[in-house]
């Protein structure tokens, strides 16, 4: 079947609208879930590329073996094909110069369930640090199907991404349903991009007219859309966002998980923030998602008042002893939908690191509550990590956008810095 878009289209819409860089170095084991031998390549070459030069270890799950690619051919040249297509993909990784483990489900082509392999998944996807997989809106269902298991079977502290294979030939890239603001492009360097196409021709049965055949499954057109300077990857977060026994397990292996008391990182960010409060004096204060209590011990010398909370025992601990001698401080243990978060007649609420591990529906519960308690003229203070992380449903950019698009507040304070995000905003 012919491209219904022009390659030129996607490519440009990689360029200019996905909003994140990938970064393969940052991954110490990748898996990538295929439905068919050469998903991996056409889809995901400079990644597995990316995290193999980086050191990382690399392994592929292959699903089916494409033996129903020419739906023409009967049983026993579909066993034939099955096997050419694994041999295929062996060579095709070799090319990439990419030494992976391959493990093959055996599970029927152009049948693949969900409901199937979401349990042969998690063995290998448990202690992976990211999964890719074709795009989950991408228009073959068993890609789909590949995808959807991929987002049920990992951890929610894996990083999860979708690319697309015929989603770029069939689909607009300048359609509603394209997530842009969950893009993350990868740029192929020259070396990347022969590889990749030495790994394409790979897979001659795919790319060549086969006998008695009239054309081949992939045809020039098409294979014009993976031959550019830049992949893309649509993340695929968690959707309930990361549970509090998540964070209550990292405080156990360790009190200070995130370097909070010695990271330079945390050190100057708590400085931008509290240099960026408007105000010098506040009268009451509340931060949900208190963590250890540094910030709540800087907090304390600027208002009469501080409410600080945490979901986590173990937080709630911490701070109690970080603030034992700051007068005017209560410490508590309380969800962020908790009206004990954000008492009524605050005049500043702080959120640190914290709004993005929320699934959307309790971002609006909290901002609907911030909005609520906040005084007239008392300010909304925001500050995030500017990548992403695993556990969160959305990124620092996608959060902050939300509050600063509410009429219920104007902006006061937008800081972009290359490590972290600052908003503070005012109650209309």
């Amino acid at each position: 079947m012919e491209p219904i878009q022009p390659a030129d289209v996607w490519e440009d819409a990689v360029a200019t609208r996905a909003v994140h860089e990938l970064e393969p170095s940052g991954f110490r084991r990748l898996v990538v879930v295929c439905a068919h031998p050469d998903d991996e390549t056409l889809g995901a070459a400079g990644l597995l590329r990316g995290v193999a030069a980086a050191g990382g270890t690399v392994e592929v799950v292959l699903a089916s073996d494409g033996e129903a690619a020419l739906p023409e051919i009967g049983g026993l040249d579909r066993a034939a094909l099955a096997r050419t297509r694994r041999a295929e993909l062996d060579a095709a990784l070799a090319e990439l110069g990419v030494s992976a483990t391959v493990h093959r489900l055996g599970m029927p082509d152009s049948a693949l369930r969900t409901e199937d392999l979401v349990p042969a998944l998690m063995p290998y996807l448990g202690g992976a640090d990211a999964w890719a997989s074709p795009w989950r809106a991408d228009p073959h269902p068993d890609h789909a199907a590949v995808a959807e298991a991929c987002r049920a079977a990992a951890p929610v502290t894996v990083h999860g991404f979708g690319f697309p294979v015929w989603a770029r030939t069939r689909c607009d890239p300048h359609g509603p349903d394209v997530p842009w603001e969950r893009g993350h492009r990868l740029r192929l360097s020259p070396g990347d991009r022969a590889a990749k196409r030495r790994a394409i021709a790979a897979h001659a049965s795919q790319t060549a007219v086969p006998a008695g055949g009239s054309r081949a499954v992939l045809s020039a057109a098409t294979l014009e859309h993976f031959h550019g300077t830049e992949e893309v990857y649509f993340r695929e977060p968690p959707a309930t966002g990361a549970p509090p026994e998540l964070f209550a397990a990292r405080y156990r292996d360790d009190p200070d998980p995130w370097r909070v008391r010695s990271s330079w990182y945390e050190r100057r960010k708590q400085a931008v923030l509290l240099a960026s409060l408007p105000r010098e004096h506040y009268g009451l204060a509340a931060e949900p998602g208190c963590g250890i209590g540094e910030l709540t011990r800087a907090l304390a010398s600027r208002c009469r008042r501080l409410v600080a909370t945490d979901a986590v025992d173990e937080a709630v601990s911490a701070t109690t002893a970080a603030v034992a001698d700051a007068p005017g401080v209560e410490v508590a243990r309380a969800d962020v939908d908790d009206a004990r978060a954000v008492p009524d007649g605050a005049d500043l609420v702080v959120l640190s690191e914290f709004l993005y591990y929320l699934p959307a529906q309790r971002v609006t519960a909290v901002l609907d509550r911030v909005a609520t308690a906040l005084e007239p003229g008392g300010d909304l203070a925001l500050v995030h990590w500017r990548r992403w992380p695993a556990e969160a449903p959305a990124d620092a950019a996608t959060v902050h956008g939300r509050v600063r698009d509410d009429d219920r507040f104007r902006t006061v304070v937008d800081h972009t810095d290359e490590e972290f995000l600052l908003l503070v905003v005012r109650r209309r």
